[in-house]
């Protein structure tokens, strides 16, 4: 529908810490143009849940809101294979070693295992995929020429357990996170490398351990044998794919301080400029008042949520719900709620269409959506214009083709789930369904858990309700 762009975007910069116009760099006279965003991708030695997943919905809605107003989008997310330590600054054990003992497996299987689960996710959440998704394992080459950039300008030091860059050469170093260099400096711990010149710097390339078990992922460089740091992973990934300056940067919040500041530093460091003109950043998901985290064992997949008896759709509504920047507290109760209302939306389409499908898009209505979007992706707001369309007293073809509309940035599939209420139940699944209702009914949990987990095999689910009763649906995505 949007030829051209007829309104102004506005994004929260990290840099500026306010909203600013977005001003993409090619930029076309109507005021579309093409974009090119970095993301963050999983480092993938572990299940991504809930949390991780979130980020990942925030940034397929910020690439559908520029496609929809128009732009021509390259959105490129990395997978981290290697370098990603247990302890962000630069200590602790390899995430992807320490995946390989706990599974038994090499870290080439643990990566694929794991990228694998990512990208089932991704679909499963109906996440559009990026355009490039390069790997860390296949550009070592591009990180040790961006290293030797930044090197032959004065920025690195060696010492006798890795190369790193010296913070304290780059004047700007505690601007983006509003770091206090002194504080860090006064409350330093005990470094485990004490050759460093200073607490903030960082690790461009670690050499492998001399004892102990050899590593099962390094590469011969100009300064010996070993592997990447993580940050320097990112900016040689995004530079290739993107270029020396490009729009969009993104990440989660606990990026900021560590990550993100030495992806800024080795900029400056190796191209003496920051790589991306916006940084934007998106808050965590909580779990019971804390963040959810795989180190205390706190998380859920989309796919444990499937087993559930969830839509995986179910959670793309619930975050549709809140704002990038504030994040959600999660709980299978938030889950249901989001169902329910999910469910009724999905109705309402399926009503709607049954009425005809020749209606109009009423303009007044994108015209608010719109505003929404282009304000720093406001999605609470969003989704009351959505239930406002809901509850209007506008034609329900007209509703029908302008729901459909939204969608497109929504991602929700009204269309195709709505057909999927047309389904027929065959009886024998039904009568066990109801065989199941009246265990429960009976306390029978035994019996209960047995008939579902039968229709489970069958390709059904049973979703009861709060309120009472249960509905009975087939779950294509198990």
């Amino acid at each position: 529908m949007t030829k051209g762009l007829d309104q102004k975007i506005y994004f929260y910069n990290t840099v500026t810490r306010k909203k600013e116009e977005f001003k993409p760099i090619f930029a076309k006279p109507n005021g579309t143009g093409e974009v090119g965003i970095y993301s963050c991708g999983p480092t993938v030695y572990w299940d991504q849940h809930v949390g991780n997943m979130y980020a990942f919905l925030f940034d397929d809605i910020l690439s559908r809101t520029l496609r929809y107003f128009g732009y021509k989008v390259k959105w490129v997310m990395n997978i981290t294979d290697v370098g990603h330590l247990t302890d962000d600054a630069d200590a602790g054990e390899d995430k992807m070693e320490k995946g390989a003992k706990r599974e038994n497996l090499s870290v080439w299987e643990v990566a694929l295992k794991y990228e694998k689960q990512f990208k089932e996710s991704l679909k499963l959440l109906n996440i559009e995929m990026p355009e490039v998704m390069p790997k860390a394992t296949d550009h070592i080459s591009e990180q040790i020429e961006l290293i030797k950039k930044i090197e032959k300008n004065g920025f690195v030091y060696q010492t006798s357990d890795g190369v790193y860059f010296d913070t304290s050469m780059f004047e700007g170093y505690a601007d983006f996170a509003n770091l206090d260099l002194e504080k860090i400096r006064e409350g330093a711990r005990v470094e485990v490398n004490t050759e460093k010149r200073n607490p903030s710097d960082f690790a461009l390339w670690k050499f492998s351990p001399k004892d102990g078990p050899k590593r099962q992922m390094e590469w011969e460089s100009p300064w010996g044998v070993g592997f990447p740091g993580w940050h320097i992973e990112c900016s040689a990934m995004s530079i290739k794919y993107l270029g020396d300056r490009f729009d969009i940067h993104t990440g989660g919040e606990d990026h900021i301080p560590v990550h993100h500041t030495n992806e800024i530093a080795q900029g400056f460091g190796g191209l003496g400029q920051m790589t991306a003109n916006y940084w934007m950043h998106n808050a965590f998901i909580t779990l019971k008042g804390g963040k959810m985290s795989k180190s205390d064992g706190k998380i859920i997949t989309i796919q444990e949520l499937v087993a559930m008896g969830f839509d995986p759709l179910d959670y793309r509504f619930l975050v549709l719900g809140s704002h990038y920047k504030k994040g959600i507290d999660f709980s299978i109760e938030a889950m249901e709620r989001a169902r329910n209302s999910r469910n009724k939306l999905v109705e309402a389409v399926k009503r709607w269409e049954k009425i005809g499908k020749n209606g109009k898009i009423n303009k007044d209505v994108i015209s608010d959506f719109k505003q929404k979007l282009a304000n720093d992706l406001a999605m609470p707001e969003v989704m009351a214009v959505v239930w406002g369309l809901v509850k209007s007293d506008l034609l329900e073809e007209d509703k029908y083709v302008t729901i459909l509309e939204m969608d497109k940035v929504l991602g929700l599939n009204l269309k195709s789930r709505s057909k999927e209420l047309d389904e027929k139940i065959p009886d024998e699944i039904l009568k066990l369904a109801k065989d199941r209702q009246i265990a429960r009914e009976n306390s029978d949990w035994v019996e209960s858990d047995r008939i579902r987990d039968f229709l489970k095999k069958k390709g059904f689910v049973v979703e009861d309700f709060k309120e009472g009763g249960y509905t009975v649906k087939k779950n294509k995505l198990l």
